[in-house]
């Protein structure tokens, strides 16, 4: 009977699951950046053109979301061709060989109203670690038969940790690219 009885709850658990909204990433209303320090007093600005991602919560204030997100690393930009190149040969992004960067979540907590803590597992290159973001709801909206949400999410990432290792220091000995980016992503999802 216990058999009986696991099995209906898993196939209702199942069946919540896959009755759960799922949304998608807007890109013509979202980015994806990055900031690093470059010749340790100035920063450098950067984003990804293409990227991917969805939401899926069946609860109306996203606290038992799962994310996933995936971004194109060809796409990166930071207005400077030289530059950009530079960042998607071996020395960083290795984009030939690794040409997504993805993230799936792990957990999704409500802090406040509001404001959540993201966790899950970032894979740059051939490196998967354990990230957590800041994120900020900035609610939901209704235009005719379209609702979206948006998330504003953050965070800091040690380059050297995905094998982003090139290194060259200035006269002074400061780093010429800081070790440390820092990730922000303001994102639109549209409920399908």
């Amino acid at each position: 009977m216990s058999k009986l009885l696991f099995a209906i709850l898993l196939c209702s658990s199942l069946a919540s699951i896959a009755q759960s909204p799922v949304w998608k990433a807007d890109r013509e209303h979202s980015s994806v950046s990055f900031s690093v320090t470059h010749l340790m007093i100035s920063k450098v600005e950067g984003r990804f053109r293409e990227f991917d991602g969805s939401i899926t919560a069946a609860k109306p204030d996203f606290s038992d979301a799962s994310i996933r997100f995936e971004v194109d690393a060809f796409s990166i930009t930071t207005g400077d061709d030289k530059r950009d190149n530079h960042l998607k040969s071996s020395d960083f992004l290795h984009a030939e060989q690794f040409p997504k960067l993805s993230f799936q979540s792990t957990a999704f907590r409500r802090i406040t109203e509001g404001r959540y803590q993201l966790e899950g597992d970032l894979t740059i290159r051939d490196v998967t670690r354990r990230v957590k973001f800041n994120v900020t709801y900035g609610g939901t909206a209704t235009e005719g038969n379209k609702q979206s949400a948006t998330f504003k999410a953050t965070t800091y990432i040690n380059r050297f940790d995905y094998n982003l290792q090139w290194d060259k220091l200035t006269e002074a000995g400061g780093m010429v690219v800081d070790k440390m980016v820092s990730i922000m992503l303001k994102l639109e999802f549209v409920k399908q």
